[in-house]
């Protein structure tokens, strides 16, 4: 029987997860990779995908290069339960939800960490792009990846104490050309396979949200496209197939771009707007709060940097905790389309203080 510490691998069949299985290896633990099979990476069809067909067959071959055990889990119900039908819901009040925070909170370290407990491990690793650093009690938080434009800690944030001190992140910090060249020189068969990062959640035939909407038997609310004049310029046959700032698949020619500018659940009524710095706001409020340290306390200001969305640079905002469960984000600089439904995470350097959904601006 091995001595080595046991740990699960999320093994994706990717070249970030397959590097982050050959660097625990190296570093002496006893690895298992394990890969999910999650509802629409079947329902896609012959669409290459990260849990699909193509997926566990990459998983399986790296699985074998490395020498490792290797098992496939279907967690179609506890994803259809605490990913889709939480997106949908979230669609179904004019919001746009962000699945991929509710996936690794709820699948990738919740659902796989009890998992790998029933294979005798007690953490689990991925390949995210993101920093576990301990603090002065020796609890892990959450940091940026050393490469920023691949950090993934905006999707992290809503990991829990119990997470943070169970999740291994490899290849934090490296930055992706790094992890390329490592795998390249290790002979790995995925060390310049396309990245699958998000393609879960890309399905045809409408997108996302149409697609969950079916799979549901939802009731879609239609509505009208309407100028900021109130002149009504279309119909449309659900709001959830629209988002703040999008300018794509509106269903309308205004003779230059226009923009979604808001989304009105009681009317079903969608506004457009050809101006661009209409969809700019510099204040925000955001609930259903996560915090890795102390929580505010009603009152309290802090000085921060926030992200509204992935990608984003941070912009320097204050703080303040208005009641039990919101705050209010004044932004030193505006930003454009702050989307209800997506995660606000906050930041101080590259330490994540934590999060929540946005609700709406001023």
């Amino acid at each position: 029987m091995s001595n080595k510490p046991r740990i699960v691998v999320g093994l994706s069949g990717g070249v970030d997860s397959t590097l982050a299985a050959s660097m625990l290896l190296e570093q002496n633990y006893e690895v298992v990779g394990v890969t999910l099979r999650l509802l629409p990476c079947e329902d896609s069809g012959e669409r290459r995908s990260c849990c699909g067909l193509d997926g566990v067959a990459q998983a399986r071959a790296v699985a074998g290069q490395l020498g490792i055990r290797h098992y496939v889990a279907d967690c179609h119900d506890a994803f259809t339960d605490n990913v889709l039908k939480q997106s949908w819901n979230v669609y179904a009040q004019g919001m746009t939800p962000n699945p991929c925070v509710l996936c690794n909170r709820h699948i990738k370290f919740g659902w796989l960490l009890d998992f790998a407990k029933t294979l005798g491990a007690e953490q689990v690793a991925t390949g995210h792009y993101a920093q576990m650093i301990p603090d002065a009690t020796g609890h892990r938080r959450l940091h940026r990846g050393a490469d920023h434009k691949k950090d993934q800690s905006y999707f992290l944030y809503a990991l829990d104490q119990y997470q943070l001190d169970a999740a291994i992140m490899p290849l934090g910090g490296m930055t992706k050309p790094r992890v390329r060249e490592l795998a390249a020189e290790r002979g790995f068969v995925n060390a310049h396979r396309q990245d699958s990062q998000d393609v879960c959640f890309a399905v045809d035939n409408g997108g996302f949200p149409e697609f969950m909407r079916q799979r549901f038997g939802a009731t879609s609310k239609p509505g009208v496209l309407v100028d900021d004049a109130g002149k009504i310029l279309a119909q449309h046959d659900g709001i959830h197939k629209f988002t703040l700032g999008q300018r794509k698949g509106i269903g309308v020619a205004l003779g230059k771009p226009a923009f979604v500018k808001s989304v009105n659940l009681q009317t079903g009524a969608v506004v457009l707007s050809t101006e661009k710095a209409d969809l700019l706001s510099d204040h925000t409020f955001v609930r259903n709060l996560i915090w890795h340290g102390e929580p505010l306390q009603q009152g309290q200001e802090v000085e921060c940097e926030v992200q509204t969305r992935h990608g984003q640079k941070a912009v320097s905002c204050i703080i303040r905790q208005e009641n039990s469960d919101m705050i209010s984000v004044r932004l030193s600089e505006a930003l454009f389309a702050i989307t209800p439904g997506q995660a606000a995470v906050f930041y101080q350097g590259s330490l994540v203080l934590g999060g929540g959904s946005i609700v709406g601006t001023l």
